[in-house]
């Protein structure tokens, strides 16, 4: 017992699911709960901080005893995280619930931006909305804090690239990177032959994407077993390719600029568009300048981020790009407790299809309308509107 204290009436207590509480029966002749020392650390600086830490070391320390307690109880993912730890962070009191665009840069791959963005945002809740190969650069969406949540949403949107395709050599992975697995050695087809060909690529089509990606076979990461040697046979996917355009051609390399769906390779497009061609060919460079609502023109360069303003940080309601409707706090409260909102009780709802609600600014929940049915149906709740 000698790791631990009993604890005043006036200092909160945490329990392991991070809520605020006070144990039904006393363990000291006094009437006070009787914790470890850690926890009783935690508890007063809690109670010291009225309502929120005022500089930089108490928010250093209230991020080492969060993970200290995080550690002790198993919950290394911050979504676990209750709603007293979420303070305003280190990047000059930027909100945590926002979306970041980054602009990536070649040569680091997409977990590498997220790192450096939760160093730089003092989280670890920060995850990419759809990845980039190293190779490839340009908007990377990064989702901080509860903006996570609209992953699923945000992850499915048409994306945009500008690329160049390099003739004439087959690789492993399909792109400059990987190994040389063959070479042509012949004239080289002309612009009215790369129309005819890039033309079977326009639509729906049924796309095989490369060996060296994260497509799971047999419940393996694809890229695991071409690395191990092992043989890769990926299974076609349907993906649209809205535009396909033809830039400069000068052979070997070709641009071209592409409106696709979600799922899109464009490795496999470089390498299959060799293929057809009997030239054989692979990607040589790629920028992806749109990514569902996101531009290239809303990126932020990765240096920049030490000066980055909060006019660059996209608030969660403006990210979306659904219908929104405002409601007062008392609405909001009920959403947050799980009651269900009749349609009627928001002015103008549609009566099919997704929409947002918003209380003071912030995001409250993604609803959905259903036809003929009278309620909404709640597909998230947000923190930061609900709060407070």
């Amino acid at each position: 017992m000698s790791d631990r204290v009993a604890v005043p009436d006036n200092i909160p207590i945490i329990s392991k699911t991070g809520k605020l509480r006070r144990p039904a029966r006393p363990e000291d002749a006094q009437g006070h709960p009787i914790l470890p020392k850690w926890q009783c650390e935690f508890a007063e600086w809690l109670s010291i901080q009225d309502p929120e830490p005022t500089n930089q070391e108490q928010v250093d320390y209230a991020t080492y005893l969060a993970q200290k307690r995080i550690t002790l109880y198993g919950l290394r993912k911050m979504n676990k995280r209750p709603a007293w730890l979420e303070v305003e962070n280190k990047a000059g009191g930027l909100k945590q619930f926002r979306v970041l665009v980054i602009d990536k840069p070649a040569g680091i791959t997409s977990h590498d931006v997220v790192q450096k963005v939760r160093r730089w945002a003092g989280q670890r809740r920060v995850g990419h909305l759809g990845t980039l190969d190293p190779l490839a650069t340009g908007v990377l969406p990064l989702a901080l804090g509860e903006a996570t949540k609209l992953s699923q949403l945000l992850t499915h949107g048409k994306k945009s690239y500008s690329g160049r395709i390099c003739l004439g050599v087959e690789t492993d992975t399909y792109d400059r990177e990987g190994t040389v697995l063959s070479r042509y050695e012949g004239p080289w087809p002309g612009r009215e032959a790369l129309e005819k060909a890039l033309d079977t690529f326009r639509g729906e089509i049924q796309q095989v994407p490369p060996p060296f990606s994260a497509r799971k076979q047999d419940g393996q990461k694809a890229y695991q077993m071409a690395r191990r040697g092992e043989t890769v046979e990926l299974e076609p996917r349907t993906v649209t390719i809205e535009r396909l355009d033809l830039g400069e051609y000068q052979p070997p390399l070709l641009a071209i600029d592409v409106d696709c769906s979600a799922g899109t390779y464009l490795r496999s497009l470089a390498h299959d568009l060799g293929t057809r061609l009997g030239v054989g060919g692979h990607l040589w460079e790629l920028c992806r300048t749109r990514s569902g609502p996101f531009t290239l023109e809303q990126a932020v360069a990765l240096q920049d981020l030490a000066v980055l303003g909060e006019d660059r940080v996209i608030p969660m309601a403006a990210a979306t790009g659904l219908p929104s409707y405002q409601v007062d706090p008392s609405v909001a409260r009920r959403v947050s407790c799980g009651m269900r909102l009749a349609r009627n009780e928001i002015r103008g709802a549609p009566a099919e299809g997704p929409l947002q609600l918003i209380c003071r600014g912030r995001m409250v929940a993604l609803m959905e309308a259903q036809p003929g049915i009278a309620e909404l149906r709640t597909v998230r709740v947000f923190l930061e509107g609900t709060k407070g």
